[in-house]
């Protein structure tokens, strides 16, 4: 036994391992030339099984071509971007986020110019240890939605403080909703709307009505109360905008609810009240059926509005003297609404509240409402806040005697509600504002709040003299020119309309009132 183990060890022990190198080199001769090596190798490598699809490889290529990878370092060197290009980036982003988070801050908010804003350290560059050597330098934007991976510092820059601190200032950061968030970004970080000629000159023809009505009534009734909207001119320009807006998003009812101030202005140019009726009210006429024995500016109304998308209902709602309480009466008949038509989840029916910005803080009822606006019971699919901010309550115009937040809108947060602040002299940031407000609103079905920053021409009614009360801020007034005129003047320059069109805008609808009819 042990010696034909030692007899099969024998025969076979060419084949060790010792003898590797030696037998791959002759199998690799006869694979060149079978001729070439002994009859007996011969035989033994033809009696190998073959694999009958190609010949075999030489195995001193196959272990050559292994060598040299072993060799090749460049299989394992990484391009290595430099420490501090990297700590940069890391800054470049953190300079984006202070812009979402602050840049409202630095936005150009007040017609007046009279806010005194503090300076935010960390939208300053240097504040992230980045210099003006750096501006030149090309970085990666991130999320940032200008529709580039990559831009200059300096570029980057300017498009930051044209998107967070011009005449827009946006605050939805506090919102925990990524989607929500985002969704905000990629409409105001991608640019401003653009508008043609004709939506332009339908702006400054609505500015020219808001200024035309106040002008006339205070020509033609003097001292009489009206609570002028005058400085807030850009609330009529948008709520027609927002009901357009609305009409061809398949909203077919608006119910809107407002105090005094500019409600006079909504009802003729909004809802299409005849302005003889008005003056008839002003000059105490009224007609039996109809008397209430309340005032002009709390009075109700309803209408329809044609807009491309099909016609769509106005109501606004009967106004007591209790500021801030026509809004839940509101949200109530758009819910009934909604409920009647059985679709809860629909954008058929709209709630618009317009508030002051004395009021929207000081009224508890603001808060009542926002904590039911989610609510199974009484949600209604979101509302539309608009704050006619004309920085003045009454006789308080410093912040830190009226209100201990820094602005008047902040209970929105309470509810996550996105703020968008604009200043009222640019009718084209209020439009891109109402669109993107009422889109938000109709996406996520929540609440949002448009904070209209203006001024207050005349005293809380017009019997009142504010000079005595503030005098800073009504010699300011007394220079600025009106919305419509800033306006008149950019459009000319513009070559979009010439003084000569405003003109006649101006005459025509003062015509128009003299005809009494609607407008």
């Amino acid at each position: 036994m042990q010696n034909s183990a030692l007899k099969a060890w024998l025969d076979s022990s060419y084949l060790s391992g010792a003898n590797q190198s030696w037998i791959e080199q002759l199998y690799e001769d006869f694979l060149t030339d079978p001729d070439s090596v002994d009859a007996n190798w011969r035989s033994t490598f033809q009696q190998l099984p073959g694999t009958g699809v190609k010949p075999d490889q030489f195995h001193s290529q196959t272990r050559e071509y292994f060598r040299r990878l072993a060799k090749d370092a460049s299989r394992y060197s990484s391009t290595i971007s430099d420490p501090d290009t990297n700590v940069k980036q890391v800054k470049v982003l953190q300079l984006i986020n202070a812009y979402r988070f602050r840049g409202h801050q630095h936005a150009n908010l007040d017609p007046l110019g009279l806010w005194q804003q503090d300076k935010v350290a960390d939208l300053d560059p240097s504040f992230h240890d980045l210099t003006e050597a750096d501006f030149q330098e090309t970085f990666n934007v991130g999320s940032f939605a200008s529709g580039k991976e990559t831009m200059k510092l300096g570029e980057l820059l300017e498009a930051l403080k044209q998107t967070y601190c011009g005449p827009i200032g946006a605050e939805y950061m506090h919102i925990t909703s990524t989607e929500e968030k985002r969704w905000i970004q990629q409409r105001i970080e991608s640019g401003r709307a653009t508008f043609n000629s004709e939506e332009k000159k339908r702006f400054l023809s609505e500015l020219t009505a808001a200024e035309g009505l106040e002008r006339y009534l205070g020509a033609k009734f003097p001292g009489a109360k009206r609570f002028s909207l005058e400085g807030g001119d850009a609330l009529i320009p948008m709520l027609k905008e927002m009901i357009r807006h609305a009409g061809n998003s398949g909203t077919r009812e608006v119910v809107l609810g407002m105090a005094h101030r500019g409600r006079l202005n909504v009802l003729v140019n909004v809802l299409g009240k005849k302005p003889q009726d008005l003056f008839d009210e002003f000059a105490g006429k009224h007609k039996e059926h109809l008397g209430t024995g309340d005032v002009k500016y709390h009075m109700g109304f309803s209408s329809d509005f044609q807009t491309d998308g099909g016609l769509v209902h106005l109501a606004l709602a009967f106004n007591p003297s209790h500021l801030e309480i026509v809004s839940p009466v509101v949200i109530g008949s758009v819910r009934a609404r909604l409920d009647r038509l059985d679709e809860p989840s629909s954008n058929k029916v709209l709630p618009i509240t317009i508030h002051g910005d004395a009021a929207v803080t000081g009224q508890g009822v603001v808060q009542e409402t926002l904590n039911m606006s989610k609510a199974r019971g009484y949600e209604v699919g979101g509302t539309v806040r608009i704050v006619i901010n004309n920085q003045v309550g009454f006789t308080t115009s410093n912040p830190l005697d009226a209100r201990s937040t820094p602005y008047c809108t902040d209970i929105g947060k309470m509810v996550q509600a996105p703020i968008f602040h604009v200043n009222a002299d640019d009718p084209e940031a209020v439009a891109f504002v109402t669109r993107l407000a009422l889109d938000f609103r109709n996406t996520f079905k929540r609440d949002v709040f448009i904070d209209l920053v203006c001024y207050r021409r005349h005293g809380h009614n017009e019997a009142d003299e504010p000079s005595a009360t503030q005098p800073l801020m009504y010699q300011k007034i007394k220079k600025h020119p009106t919305p419509r005129k800033i306006y008149a003047d950019k459009l000319e320059q513009e070559k979009v309309a010439t003084l000569e069109d405003a003109t006649e805008m101006v005459n025509l609808y003062r015509d128009a009132l003299d005809a009494g009819d609607c407008v």
